[in-house]
């Protein structure tokens, strides 16, 4: 009896030796999991708005000799500069009145001068507004041509845009 009592003793210490065992086992298994290690990528800067540049392009506005009445044919340039400068408000620009070299010298800038506002008073009939348009004359001083003909002399009887704000 001795005998059976000190084997049942044994098995159910060899079992508990092997339960504690197999537990501790479990154990290491689940400590040794790792967690997935999950690297994240900045991320990448937004590109750089570019705003598009704005590209205008005026037609320049020619006038007659000794003249600074808006031409028929200059009417339809100047409703286009009306519609653009319309349409971008944020666009400033000088209208440069230039003359041909005959005449004084206090003459042609008056001239100039006189065509300039003439350009701006027609685009602020259109619906520019006065503000956002500047004159300034500069008479003979700027020709576009230099010959000394008729030819060159119509090239430089006009109005010219330039944007000074976009």
């Amino acid at each position: 009896m001795k005998r059976t009592i000190n084997i049942i003793s044994g098995v159910l210490l060899i079992s508990l030796v092997l339960a504690g065992c197999a537990k501790k086992q479990a154990t290491k298994q689940e400590e040794m999991v790792q967690p997935e290690l999950t690297i994240e990528k900045p991320a990448a800067p937004p590109a750089e708005e570019k705003k598009p540049e704005l590209k205008i392009d005026f037609s320049t506005v020619y006038f007659g000799f000794d003249s600074y009445s808006i031409e028929e044919t200059s009417v339809s340039l100047l409703t286009e500069a009306a519609k653009l400068l319309r349409s971008y408000p944020q666009v400033a620009v000088r209208l440069e009145g230039h003359c041909d070299e005959r005449g004084t010298t206090e003459y042609n800038l008056a001239l100039g001068e006189k065509r300039s506002m003439a350009v701006r008073d027609y685009l602020v009939n259109l619906g520019v507004e006065r503000s956002r348009l500047a004159t300034v004359s500069f008479g003979k001083e700027k020709p576009a041509d230099l010959g000394h003909n008729e030819i060159s002399w119509a090239k430089n009887r006009r109005v010219e845009f330039v944007i000074e704000k976009k």
